[in-house]
Protein backbone atom coordinates (compact mmCIF):
# COMPACT_ATOMS: atom_id res chain seq x y z
CA UNK A 1 0.00 0.00 0.00
CA UNK A 2 1.16 3.52 -0.68
CA UNK A 3 -0.18 5.31 2.42
CA UNK A 4 2.43 6.91 4.66
CA UNK A 5 1.74 8.26 8.20
CA UNK A 6 2.99 11.85 8.54
CA UNK A 7 1.49 13.31 11.76
CA UNK A 8 4.83 13.33 13.65
CA UNK A 9 6.70 14.87 10.68
CA UNK A 10 4.23 17.74 10.31
CA UNK A 11 4.80 18.70 13.96
CA UNK A 12 8.56 19.06 13.34
CA UNK A 13 9.32 21.08 10.17
CA UNK A 14 12.70 20.15 8.70
CA UNK A 15 12.54 16.56 9.92
CA UNK A 16 12.99 13.73 7.40
CA UNK A 17 12.00 10.10 7.15
CA UNK A 18 13.14 7.49 4.64
CA UNK A 19 10.41 5.11 3.46
CA UNK A 20 10.23 2.21 1.05
CA UNK A 21 6.84 1.14 -0.27
CA UNK A 22 5.73 -1.51 -2.75
CA UNK A 23 2.36 -1.95 -4.34
CA UNK A 24 0.29 -2.54 -7.41
CA UNK A 25 -0.13 0.39 -9.74
CA UNK A 26 -3.58 0.27 -11.31
CA UNK A 27 -4.21 0.97 -14.98
CA UNK A 28 -0.69 1.97 -15.95
CA UNK A 29 -0.15 1.36 -19.64
CA UNK A 30 0.76 3.15 -22.84
CA UNK A 31 -0.10 2.05 -26.35
CA UNK A 32 3.09 -0.05 -26.34
CA UNK A 33 3.77 -1.24 -22.78
CA UNK A 34 2.14 -1.98 -19.45
CA UNK A 35 3.39 -2.50 -15.89
CA UNK A 36 3.87 -6.17 -15.08
CA UNK A 37 4.68 -6.17 -11.37
CA UNK A 38 4.37 -4.10 -8.25
CA UNK A 39 6.11 -0.75 -8.30
CA UNK A 40 8.77 0.02 -5.70
CA UNK A 41 9.31 3.50 -4.30
CA UNK A 42 12.36 4.44 -2.23
CA UNK A 43 11.49 7.90 -0.91
CA UNK A 44 12.47 10.56 1.58
CA UNK A 45 9.58 12.50 3.13
CA UNK A 46 10.56 15.88 4.54
CA UNK A 47 8.36 18.33 6.45
CA UNK A 48 8.58 21.72 4.74
CA UNK A 49 6.07 23.29 7.15
CA UNK A 50 3.12 22.23 9.27
CA UNK A 51 1.02 22.17 6.08
CA UNK A 52 3.41 20.80 3.46
CA UNK A 53 5.70 17.84 2.78
CA UNK A 54 8.37 17.38 0.12
CA UNK A 55 8.70 13.82 -1.19
CA UNK A 56 11.72 12.86 -3.30
CA UNK A 57 13.45 9.65 -4.34
CA UNK A 58 13.17 6.94 -6.98
CA UNK A 59 10.33 4.81 -8.32
CA UNK A 60 10.96 1.57 -10.24
CA UNK A 61 8.72 -0.96 -11.98
CA UNK A 62 9.05 -3.67 -14.62
CA UNK A 63 7.08 -3.47 -17.84
CA UNK A 64 6.26 -5.69 -20.80
CA UNK A 65 4.91 -5.06 -24.25
CA UNK A 66 5.22 -5.90 -27.90
CA UNK A 67 8.37 -4.98 -29.82
CA UNK A 68 7.60 -2.30 -32.40
CA UNK A 69 9.92 -3.90 -34.99
CA UNK A 70 9.50 -7.68 -34.73
CA UNK A 71 6.22 -7.90 -32.74
CA UNK A 72 7.89 -10.26 -30.25
CA UNK A 73 7.84 -9.85 -26.48
CA UNK A 74 9.70 -6.88 -25.02
CA UNK A 75 10.42 -6.27 -21.33
CA UNK A 76 12.35 -3.79 -19.26
CA UNK A 77 12.52 -1.73 -16.10
CA UNK A 78 11.63 1.92 -15.68
CA UNK A 79 13.23 4.09 -13.06
CA UNK A 80 12.00 7.61 -12.36
CA UNK A 81 13.43 10.31 -10.11
CA UNK A 82 10.64 12.16 -8.30
CA UNK A 83 10.46 15.37 -6.29
CA UNK A 84 6.96 16.53 -5.46
CA UNK A 85 5.10 18.68 -2.94
CA UNK A 86 2.16 17.46 -0.84
CA UNK A 87 0.19 20.28 0.79
CA UNK A 88 -3.08 21.00 2.52
CA UNK A 89 -5.64 22.65 0.28
CA UNK A 90 -4.05 21.29 -2.89
CA UNK A 91 -6.16 21.40 -6.02
CA UNK A 92 -4.50 18.18 -7.24
CA UNK A 93 -3.10 19.86 -10.35
CA UNK A 94 0.16 21.50 -9.26
CA UNK A 95 0.75 19.61 -6.01
CA UNK A 96 -0.53 16.44 -4.36
CA UNK A 97 -3.11 16.64 -1.54
CA UNK A 98 -2.19 16.36 2.13
CA UNK A 99 -5.22 15.48 4.26
CA UNK A 100 -5.29 14.20 7.80
CA UNK A 101 -2.27 12.46 9.28
CA UNK A 102 -1.13 10.49 6.23
CA UNK A 103 -0.33 10.93 2.56
CA UNK A 104 -1.08 8.61 -0.32
CA UNK A 105 2.00 8.40 -2.55
CA UNK A 106 0.13 6.03 -4.90
CA UNK A 107 -0.80 8.78 -7.40
CA UNK A 108 2.81 10.03 -7.36
CA UNK A 109 4.12 6.51 -8.06
CA UNK A 110 1.53 5.95 -10.80
CA UNK A 111 2.33 9.27 -12.53
CA UNK A 112 6.10 8.64 -12.38
CA UNK A 113 5.83 5.12 -13.84
CA UNK A 114 3.38 6.19 -16.55
CA UNK A 115 5.67 8.99 -17.73
CA UNK A 116 8.63 6.61 -18.03
CA UNK A 117 6.93 3.73 -19.89
CA UNK A 118 8.15 3.40 -23.49
CA UNK A 119 5.65 4.41 -26.15
CA UNK A 120 7.28 2.15 -28.75
CA UNK A 121 9.17 -0.64 -26.95
CA UNK A 122 11.97 -2.69 -28.45
CA UNK A 123 12.93 -6.25 -27.53
CA UNK A 124 16.53 -5.09 -27.92
CA UNK A 125 18.20 -2.03 -29.45
CA UNK A 126 19.57 -3.98 -32.45
CA UNK A 127 16.26 -5.65 -33.35
CA UNK A 128 16.20 -6.29 -37.11
CA UNK A 129 12.39 -6.43 -37.30
CA UNK A 130 10.18 -8.17 -39.82
CA UNK A 131 10.98 -8.47 -43.53
CA UNK A 132 8.59 -6.19 -45.44
CA UNK A 133 8.56 -8.62 -48.38
CA UNK A 134 7.89 -12.00 -46.76
CA UNK A 135 7.17 -11.15 -43.11
CA UNK A 136 9.96 -13.32 -41.68
CA UNK A 137 11.47 -12.31 -38.35
CA UNK A 138 14.96 -11.17 -39.40
CA UNK A 139 16.22 -11.76 -35.85
CA UNK A 140 15.65 -15.50 -36.33
CA UNK A 141 16.12 -16.19 -40.06
CA UNK A 142 17.85 -14.69 -43.07
CA UNK A 143 15.15 -14.65 -45.72
CA UNK A 144 17.51 -13.30 -48.39
CA UNK A 145 15.55 -10.14 -49.13
CA UNK A 146 17.50 -6.88 -49.20
CA UNK A 147 15.80 -3.98 -47.46
CA UNK A 148 14.80 -1.11 -49.77
CA UNK A 149 16.39 2.04 -48.36
CA UNK A 150 14.79 4.41 -50.87
CA UNK A 151 12.17 6.83 -49.64
CA UNK A 152 9.04 7.15 -51.80
CA UNK A 153 8.61 10.76 -50.70
CA UNK A 154 11.76 11.67 -52.66
CA UNK A 155 10.95 9.62 -55.79
CA UNK A 156 10.16 12.69 -57.94
CA UNK A 157 13.49 14.30 -57.07
CA UNK A 158 15.32 11.03 -57.78
CA UNK A 159 13.79 11.00 -61.27
CA UNK A 160 14.83 14.62 -61.84
CA UNK A 161 18.37 13.76 -60.77
CA UNK A 162 18.51 10.80 -63.18
CA UNK A 163 17.13 12.91 -66.06
CA UNK A 164 19.68 15.67 -65.39
CA UNK A 165 22.50 13.13 -65.23
CA UNK A 166 21.41 11.64 -68.58
CA UNK A 167 21.39 15.09 -70.21
CA UNK A 168 24.95 15.81 -69.04
CA UNK A 169 26.29 12.57 -70.49
CA UNK A 170 24.62 13.20 -73.87
CA UNK A 171 25.89 16.78 -74.37
CA UNK A 172 29.38 17.23 -75.86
Amino acid sequence: MFRVPTADLLRHPGERRRIAVDGAVAEVATSGASVESDAHADLIVEAASSDALVVHGTVTATWSGECRRCLGPATGTVMAEVRELFERGSDGEETYPLAGDQIDVGPLVRDAVLLELPLAPLCREACAGLCPDCGANRNKVDCGHTPDTSDARWAALDQLGRAEGAQKTESP
